[in-house]
């Protein structure tokens, strides 16, 4: 009777569970020929760039065990990158170099590391260790994200990213990952970053989950996590928008980046995104996701189609985390005045 009552409640609450998410959207909204775009990312980095969207700087990418004798010649002009598996999945497999010594490197965490540990490692990635599915993988090495200073307060380490899910073009949730000591230093949920929602119409961000528990405070600097004004939020908003062109994926988690130097970012996307982002926004996705539906097949039967900058107006003016989600009239949404 209890489980009764739990189900019960979290679906008037409109909180969608993972069966959910993969029959009504995954499935239904992700063509399986299209993955590859997503779940490789060095597919994702060429189709933006191609697309003009704002991605961190492709450097080289090893492909053979051969190719690993390049990394001396692709690294030369750098002090700092970043080398990831194309196919990695959770962060796995991420190797962040934050600056030489001595002929070696150093990692953002301080630990000093060989040129041999690095072609070790690359040859870890290029075996399928980290990749989906044990496949043979291929490495890139990019340019390495230095946070905004507005996140020094509330971050332990490594790099801060936001997840924004997005349905048909049209974002419905959104959420900080913040790195923790026990994450250490990645903005993975699974590995103990904080989740914190985002006030979609503002970019402010809200209370947070952390190890699937609500929080005020960041566990490693004790400061609060809420309150915090996220910069160029619409910048955020509308390069999450635009990745329905640019994957042709219906349903996909959008992860962003907010560089001190070259704002925001892309860095990866998911056409499987994780349902935690409820819990951080204290929001059920299920609600958000009808009302995008039932406005997509209103401008259908009306033979319109909405721009990304029509379609970020409309979730900015429905999602907004200062009051539900409003009905919408019987005609069809006019994009909000500039």
């Amino acid at each position: 009777m209890f489980l009764w009552k739990t189900w019960k409640a979290l679906s008037t609450a409109g909180v969608m569970g993972i069966n959910r998410r993969n029959a009504d959207y995954v499935l239904k909204y992700n063509k399986r020929h299209l993955y590859p775009v997503v779940d490789d990312k060095i597919l994702t980095k060429e189709r933006a760039i191609a697309a003009g969207i704002h991605v961190p700087d492709l450097y080289g990418i090893i492909e053979t065990e051969k190719q690993i004798d390049q990394l001396d010649k692709i690294v030369a002009p750098y002090r700092d990158f970043v080398i990831k598996p194309a196919q990695g999945a959770g962060g796995d497999g991420i190797l962040v170099i934050g600056d030489r010594f001595e002929g070696r490197y150093k990692t953002v965490s301080g630990k000093i590391i060989s040129h041999e540990e690095i072609e070790h490692h690359l040859s870890s990635i290029l075996s399928g260790l980290f990749s989906l599915g044990g496949h043979r993988d291929r490495a890139l090495i990019e340019y390495r994200v230095t946070p905004d200073p507005i996140f020094k307060s509330i971050s332990y380490e490594g790099v801060p990213d936001i997840r924004i899910i997005v349905l048909m073009g049209y974002p419905v949730m959104a959420m900080l990952r913040l790195p923790t000591r026990q994450s250490g230093g990645k903005a993975n949920l699974h590995q103990g970053a904080i989740g914190v929602g985002v006030d979609l119409a503002t970019g402010l961000t809200l209370k947070g989950t952390w190890l699937n528990n609500k929080i005020t405070k960041h566990p490693d600097t004790t400061n609060a996590v809420d309150g915090v004004q996220l910069p160029d939020w619409d910048g955020f908003m509308l390069l999450a928008t635009r990745c329905f062109e640019l994957s042709g994926l219906g349903y996909i988690g959008v992860d962003l980046v907010l560089d001190q130097d070259k704002g925001p970012l892309i860095l990866e996307l998911n056409a499987r995104p994780g349902l935690n982002i409820q819990i951080a926004n204290d929001a059920g996705l299920t609600k958000r996701c009808h009302m995008v539906e039932h406005h997509i097949a209103k401008l259908k039967k009306a033979g319109r189609i909405e721009t990304p900058e029509e379609r970020l107006a409309f979730s900015q003016k429905h999602f907004a985390a200062v009051r539900e989600p409003v009905a919408e009239a019987d005609s069809v949404d006019q994009p909000a005045a500039e």
